[in-house]
């Protein structure tokens, strides 16, 4: 189902329904509309909710969710929250302005996508960590586009969900950005290449199947120092330093 800004994964179940990712604010009535209408099924119905990291398509309904669903949010076992201290809350505004930006060039009707910078979790899952009440599925920490971000696996299909890890542009695979943690992100693809999925579920492209040939362009063009949005602003700003010292 595509969301406001990214595809959303919703896996269902005879009683019960798994979100894998948080989805931005703005997702919720859909998201409503879809499980009632087209599923006819309760919002209820919704008992698990995968956060796989902060950013407002991927955090932002799942407090929401929780108050009106009751359902449970699992996220990674983290000893502090992302977005802390005041620059945590200064970038906390910027993604959330970034978000809107993004939801502009695709045409979308400006929404609120305010959503809390705190994540209040029920379920802090390690690496390799089965989701409570679906043990067909596990998270493997995939950090590198933030410290604590998550990929849900279904075993069974070995079939995988990656959120940000990775990003389709014009047919092309890519890394995301920000990597703020450019060694992280290369164990995380090669841990990704190792597996062997079946195919990648991708929050920006849908679902794909990935060849040694895209492992490869990614691990070619992968950071390897960190990469953030201020970086191409910054490294332009030292080119025309130096010409002007030269």
């Amino acid at each position: 189902m595509q969301g406001h800004i990214q595809t959303i994964y919703l896996v269902e179940y005879a009683e019960k329904l798994l979100l894998l990712d948080g989805c931005c604010r703005a997702d919720i009535s859909k998201l409503e509309q879809f499980i009632a209408g087209e599923l006819a099924r309760p919002f209820s119905d919704l008992k698990l909710i995968v956060v796989t990291h902060m950013h407002p398509d991927h955090a932002g309904a799942a407090h929401k969710l929780r108050k009106i669903t009751g359902c449970k949010i699992a996220s990674a076992n983290m000893s502090s929250q992302w977005y802390k201290g005041l620059r945590g809350r200064f970038m906390h505004l910027v993604d959330i302005a970034l978000a809107m930006w993004v939801a502009s060039r695709m045409g979308k009707t400006r929404k609120n996508l305010w959503y809390p910078a705190h994540l209040k979790i029920d379920y802090a899952l390690a690496d390799q960590a089965k989701l409570p009440g679906f043990d067909e599925w596990c998270v493997l920490l995939t950090p590198g586009h933030t410290d604590r971000d998550l990929s849900v696996l279904h075993l069974a299909s070995k079939r995988i969900y990656v959120g940000d890890l990775l990003v389709k542009v014009k047919d092309r695979f890519i890394p995301p950005i920000p990597v703020n943690y450019p060694s992280q992100y290369l164990a995380s693809i090669l841990t990704l290449q190792a597996l062997r999925p079946a195919s990648i579920m991708l929050a920006h492209g849908g679902e794909v199947e990935f060849s040694e040939r895209d492992f490869a362009h990614v691990l070619t063009v992968a950071p390897r120092k960190p990469f953030t949005i201020w970086t191409p602003a910054k490294n332009k700003l030292k080119r025309l330093l130096l010409r002007k010292k030269g």
